[in-house]
């Protein structure tokens, strides 16, 4: 199938474009800003499905949005009559079609010409008012709050906010782009004017949405980890990271040295603990101590470790020998002593997850004497 995307060069075409190459029985043909009409001619005969995305959102002058959105999309419409294809059309309106100003005027119009073309062509059409779309490779200032939100934070630049209590509707990119890639797999299309809805629409106020980036940044360089896992905060999180100068990639954890090796902290988050790591010479003994109510998780990385452990009540003992060959999981109870020693040859390296980030001033860490 040949797919004419136009506006291929702009923030949803590009991540579309990219996204369509995974696709081995699609090709994609596109139509960028300083393409000439010609051009636009012969793709479209050669098209079996148009993604029409092309037009301005900020244009010097206003009399622009006419010119470029509808001229645009009425030179298209000519063309799809003039060569008889009633092939499918998405076309990415907006929310603002509804609205009084220029631009949400200029998408309305776009759409009744399509809707014209319907009647005449029997084509089917797709319109999709998008409100804000929002994720990687956008332009800041330019395509929605969002980017320019994420990327002035990334960058060490202010944010400016003349409402906080704007509410505003947001599409993560991704899910545009999977609501158009399930109507170019249809096998059939009916002839009709179709207004499909984006889903999942988020909506948050512009005071929220900054303290949320402006958490993201602040917590970057450290070791806490926001709740970034699913839903909006997922997508968020990943637009604004998309943004971050390549020289802070990476950055240094702080580790604690003595002589038995290094312990490293790594991750925290309140709701899902902590995960740290550290390292034994030959023959260190780590631990000797117990919880009452922390518990954790090791696994061997590298080197072998004996886990030896003693109930401190009825002084029953437990051990485990374990090597970086051996994929196993090691809890620790409370209640149970505990300590790990390097019964190998090299240095021991062992990641561990703690269900709670650790406090210094309620350490839940009891020392014991031994643990023979």
């Amino acid at each position: 199938m040949q797919i004419l995307v136009t506006g291929a060069g702009g923030f949803i075409g590009e991540n579309l474009c990219y996204q369509l190459n995974n696709f081995s029985d699609l090709k994609t043909s596109k139509f960028l800003k300083n393409d000439k009409i010609t051009e636009l001619n012969k793709k479209i005969n050669n098209a079996d499905l148009i993604i029409h995305l092309a037009g301005v959102n900020r244009p010097i002058k206003k009399s622009q949005f006419d010119k470029v959105n509808y001229g645009l999309t009425d030179k298209l419409c000519n063309l799809v009559s003039k060569y008889n294809k009633k092939i499918p059309i998405i076309f990415s309106s907006s929310i603002q079609a509804v609205e009084k100003n220029e631009y949400g005027k200029s998408k309305l119009k776009c759409e009744k010409r399509l809707i014209k073309l319907n009647k005449l062509n029997q084509n089917p059409i797709y319109i999709f008012r998008l409100p804000n779309v929002f994720g990687k490779w956008g332009k800041p200032n330019y395509n929605s709050v969002v980017t320019t939100f994420c990327f002035n934070v990334a960058n060490g630049f202010p944010i400016e906010i003349t409402d906080k209590e704007k509410v505003i509707k947001l599409s993560y990119i991704d899910d545009v782009i999977e609501s158009f890639v399930k109507i170019i797999s249809k096998r059939s299309h009916s002839n009709k004017v179709i207004r499909p809805i984006i889903s999942p629409i988020y909506k948050i106020t512009l005071g929220s949405l900054a303290k949320k980036i402006l958490n993201y940044n602040n917590n970057r360089f450290g070791q806490i980890i926001d709740n970034v896992a699913v839903g909006f905060n997922r997508k968020l999180y990943s637009t604004f990271i998309s943004y971050i100068n390549p020289n802070n990639f990476s950055y240094q954890l702080n580790k604690n040295e003595d002589k038995r090796g290094i312990f490293v902290e790594v991750f925290k988050n309140k709701k899902f603990g902590q995960i740290s790591f550290f390292t034994s010479k030959k023959g260190a003994l780590r631990g000797n101590h117990y919880h009452n109510t922390k518990s954790e998780k090791f696994i061997v990385l590298s080197g072998r470790a004996q886990f030896l452990f003693k109930n401190i009540i009825n002084n029953k003992k437990y051990q485990i020998n374990v090597s970086e060959s051996d994929p196993i999981i090691i809890n620790t109870v409370p209640g149970w002593a505990h300590s790990i020693k390097n019964t190998g040859k090299k240095e021991l390296v062992v990641m561990v997850w703690a269900n709670e980030v650790f406090n210094s001033d309620k350490p839940d860490t009891i020392l014991i004497k031994n643990n023979k």
